[in-house]
């Protein structure tokens, strides 16, 4: 399967003076810190397991981290971000099979889908798109690091990472034993696993079953757990500690925490300096998952005619790290207010935007309070004033920092 390519980025308008780096919430710590410097950013955003189609959960979520780009890179700094992609995995292999098709064919088409729901919510792309079957060899290599620190050991085919030999393991979630195994079972994890040294111990390397894809490598013939291609692909591309690791609240464990302690097991650094969590969107009185099968889908919504900007709107409208449900009265009143914004931007003067710029910029920059930023874009449009720049330079603050074309 060729490397993955991040979509094309939008342009993106300059605005007058600069914005404040931002402050966000590290789960790790349970506070707020300052994420980045003046000069640089680094973050690195799970990426989608492509059996299916983008949902409102994945696109909270990866609005919520656009949103976060998008404020580093107004305060000055140049911003690495790399995203994985899941493109080998249990979940996409039973899809195929259920439906009769390749793998491969299923994660190509998923993930141009994902690519085109992004691009039509406008998220710049991340500065590198990393699929795990492009990176079987430096994930290998990985593996290898942490089996030379002692942290690896067999059972039958399987290589596995033994959980006590992870300094510092529980720091990310702060879970207790029984939600962690309670956890491990619901999200892909094997703690009933014969053979294994303790039931939180993690798959690192898959040998090869029959009738499922495998690569030759050092370790052996097989393929990568699922943790492990996080950690070797985050220190690959931008070194550790990274600036912000982020996904959903349901990556924090075991995923994270599994990643953070493979990351310091081969390094002896830790992987991230802040770790930050997306909530879970809803539907219907549950969270909104593929295995429920309660999702709307972005596509969806774009083919039945939904303005992309409303969607994205309605999405920020929940500040990023509560749970939310979705509703049509969401999307309506998301609807409304892009045409009240728009009414606003068309006429030929507006009030003076320059306390909207301040308001914007300070909303974001305290952890990324989208909803507060659209209320003073609220009450801007809804002011009168003869500044003949106003509309123009409301527009670029819209586009600029919340993503938004007006």
């Amino acid at each position: 399967m060729q490397p993955w390519q991040s979509p094309s980025s939008p342009s993106v308008p300059a605005l007058p003076g600069k914005g404040e780096l931002p402050s966000v919430f590290d789960t790790s710590r349970q506070a707020k810190l300052v994420a980045g410097t003046a000069s640089s950013a680094s973050i690195y955003v799970c990426g989608i397991t492509p059996y299916d189609a983008t949902h409102m959960g994945h696109a909270a979520t990866y609005v919520a981290f656009d949103i976060l780009n998008r404020v580093w890179r107004d305060a000055g700094a140049d911003v690495r971000y790399v995203q994985n992609v899941t493109d080998v995995d249990e979940p996409l292999l039973e899809r195929a099979a259920a439906t009769g098709q390749s793998w491969e064919d299923l994660a190509h088409r998923e993930i141009e889908l994902f690519h085109s729901d992004m691009t039509a919510l406008r998220v710049l792309p991340p500065s590198h798109y990393v699929g795990v079957v492009e990176s079987i060899s430096l994930i290998a290599q990985h593996v290898e690091q942490l089996q030379r620190s002692g942290a690896g050991y067999d059972v039958d085919t399987d290589l596995y990472f033994a959980a006590d030999a992870a300094e510092g393991f529980g720091s990310v979630s702060h879970y207790d034993r029984e939600t962690m195994l309670a956890f491990f079972a619901e999200r892909g994890g094997d703690p009933g696993r014969a053979g294994k040294k303790d039931p939180l111990d993690w798959l690192l390397w898959r040998g090869e079953r029959p009738g499922e894809p495998a690569w030759d490598s050092p370790v052996r013939r097989g393929r990568p757990g699922w943790h492990v291609e996080c950690s070797a692909i985050a220190m690959h591309y931008l070194g550790v500690p990274v600036d912000v690791q982020g996904g959903g609240s349901d990556l924090i464990f075991p995923h994270h925490e599994m990643c953070a302690a493979q990351a310091t097991a081969a390094s002896g650094e830790p992987l991230a300096t802040a770790y930050v969590h997306a909530g879970m969107v809803g539907y219907e009185g549950e969270k909104m998952s593929k295995s429920r099968g309660n999702l709307v889908f972005v596509s969806k919504l774009l083919e039945a005619g939904v303005d992309p900007m409303a969607i994205r709107l309605a999405l920020l409208d929940h500040h990023y790290r509560t749970d939310w449900e979705w509703t049509a009265a969401d999307l309506e009143a998301a609807g409304a207010r892009l045409r009240s914004w728009r009414a606003a931007v068309a006429r030929r003067s507006g009030a003076d935007a320059g306390p909207l710029v301040a308001a914007v910029r300070n909303s974001l920059a305290d952890d990324l309070d989208a909803g507060s930023a659209l209320h003073a874009f609220d009450g801007w449009a809804a002011s009168d004033g003869d500044d003949a720049g106003a509309p123009a330079l409301a527009v670029a603050v819209a586009d600029r920092l919340l993503g938004v074309a007006l």
